[in-house]
């Protein structure tokens, strides 16, 4: 795989500010709305457990890397038996509000197969443009 397909990387901007968009991707009741869709569980801390489910695929989990208020969320989000992949959230206040960066990246790194590991990037490469778009329109109804 190369390093082109080890990352993911999606930007939206969405119109509110910084404080906002914090809370609307590290709190667990608005995590489990645009991002799961059957809740999610967040302990806010390097080390902290996060746990996303949806009504059909079950629940994924992971654990908190980094916590930068305002300006840095991150963690690895568990492969199955395969190892984990790194989810990086950026914000930067804009004037139209607050610009929001994704990052994935890992999948080279996953103990599976090639076809394994480009069946997961392409599956996580349209998850995550169709996830940031439930979270620009959570957004619009819970700013």
């Amino acid at each position: 795989m190369s390093d082109t397909s080890d990352r993911i990387e999606r930007e939206i901007t969405i119109a509110a500010p910084v404080e906002r968009v914090w809370e609307l991707i590290t709190r667990p009741e608005h995590v489990g709305q645009w991002f799961g869709d059957a809740g999610a569980e967040i302990d806010l801390r390097p080390g902290g457990a996060l746990k996303i489910t949806w009504e059909d695929k079950g629940t994924v989990d992971g654990n908190v890397e980094r916590v930068e208020p305002m300006s840095l969320f991150s963690w690895r989000w568990n492969q199955k038996d395969a190892g984990t992949t790194l989810v990086e959230f950026s914000l930067a206040a804009i004037d139209e509000g607050t610009r929001l960066q994704v990052v994935e990246t890992g999948f080279s790194t996953l103990d599976t197969t090639a076809e394994d590991r480009r069946a997961k990037y392409d599956d996580h490469s349209g998850g995550w443009r169709a996830v940031l778009e439930n979270l620009v329109d959570h957004s619009r109804v819970n700013v």
